[in-house]
């Protein structure tokens, strides 16, 4: 699942829908559903956190918009979502997918972000626990000094 997670759509790709989002929207102000896709599909997959949140938040109003696709989008969505670290809604979505429909790459997915969740959780515990050491240390620094 790492190495889907890691993998990242080609620029020359991103550009392209990118281009052919904007080229409708120029066009006749509306985009289709088809393109918006297209280019969140791509957006989830930049190597660039910014270009991920903007894929969500289109994911986001085509799950909203539209239950023919909800899938696919509750899919990219807990994909997006992994990738960026967001580790909640990643699982809020894979269990959403998973209400849908039972699937073992949704399952895998889960898997991966729950393992991520508690090695981040356990990060930070060792981190709080280091400073209420080093808190300590200089407490006991400073009473020893009066």
């Amino acid at each position: 699942m790492e190495e889907l997670l890691n993998d990242v759509v080609p620029q020359e790709d991103l550009e392209r829908f990118e281009k052919k989002y904007h080229h409708e929207q120029e066009l006749d102000g509306e985009v289709s559903t088809e393109t918006k896709f297209e280019y969140a599909f791509c957006l989830v997959r930049s190597r660039y956190t910014n270009d991920i949140r903007k894929g969500i938040m289109i994911l986001e109003e085509l799950a909203r918009l539209h239950p023919d696709g909800r899938r696919d989008y509750i899919y990219y969505l807990a994909f997006g979502n992994a990738r960026i670290k967001n580790y909640t809604e990643g699982l809020k979505y894979c269990r959403a997918f998973l209400e849908i429909e039972s699937n073992d790459q949704v399952r895998s997915l889960e898997e991966y972000i729950k393992k991520q969740s508690d090695k981040e959780i356990a990060k930070g515990m060792a981190v709080a626990g280091g400073a209420a050491l080093v808190l300590g240390g200089i407490l006991a620094i400073a009473m020893a000094k009066k």
